[in-house]
């Protein structure tokens, strides 16, 4: 009888410690907002300018990022001679590819809500709740080797996404999202290369596979030379020219 009631105690005190080492889905994210920088200074972000080099099967293009928190995501990308746009409002978007369409076109109500997360510069993450998004811990996985919190997050406008956070930094290493759930293509990005500007830690390595059946059909790599915090954005910036 004794050794039962030892024995008992002895998976209590397991059951007990297994639950209190057990991280919450808020915990971890607080961790990560943490690790950025902090949420008042994430908060403090309210525009951001970055421009990148991308390298992919279709060569190497220029990438600009202009974005105004909840207003604006505007991506240029230029590609020798030519300078196509991607432009993301509160309210529309357009796109325009010189070697594709003459003029600015309008990308679809349905495509836009997908769009509008990019406008969010400390991303879904950072106060997710009070952003009307869902968030779930789905417990930890290794990835390339490390130990890393995986995090479900479905946005208000129902755009699924995954997150892995190392357990050591607790930065993002690789994110997924569904893009076409129609041909079932999923792109995954990993981030690399943390580094600090005004104390708030950015990835200037970018990497984005797509898979399609099961098959990667699209690797890029994009290497970041400049991020500038808060620069003032020319209200020509909102237009799709």
């Amino acid at each position: 009888m004794r050794n039962l009631i030892l024995f008992g105690l002895l998976v209590i005190l397991l059951l007990a410690a297994q639950f209190a080492s057990a991280k919450t889905v808020d915990e971890v994210i607080e961790k990560y907002i943490k690790a950025r920088g902090g949420r008042s200074r994430l908060a403090g972000v309210k525009s951001i300018y970055m421009e990148a080099v991308k390298d992919s099967s279709a060569g190497q293009a220029q990438i600009k990022f202009i974005k105004e928190q909840d207003k604006l995501s505007r991506t240029e990308i230029e590609a020798g001679e030519e300078t196509g746009i991607v432009l993301v409002t509160d309210q529309n978007a357009w796109s325009f590819f010189p070697f594709r369409n003459s003029s600015p076109e309008k990308i679809s109500n349905l495509d836009l809500t997908g769009l509008q997360t990019e406008m969010d510069i400390a991303g879904p993450l950072v106060d997710y709740e009070s952003k009307g998004h869902s968030a779930e811990l789905l417990g930890k996985e290794v990835l390339e080797g490390f130990s890393c919190y995986k995090i479900k997050l479905v946005t208000n406008t129902g755009k699924e996404m995954m997150f892995w956070l190392d357990a050591g930094t607790c930065l993002i290493t690789q994110s997924s999202v569904t893009t076409a759930p129609g041909i079932k293509a999923t792109t995954f990005t990993l981030y690399k290369n943390y580094q600090p500007v005004d104390d708030i830690q950015f990835p200037y390595s970018v990497e984005t596979k797509t898979y399609q059946s099961a098959n990667i059909n699209n690797v890029s790599e994009m290497v970041f030379s400049k991020i500038i915090l808060n620069p003032t954005i020319d209200p020509k910036m909102y237009q799709p020219e």
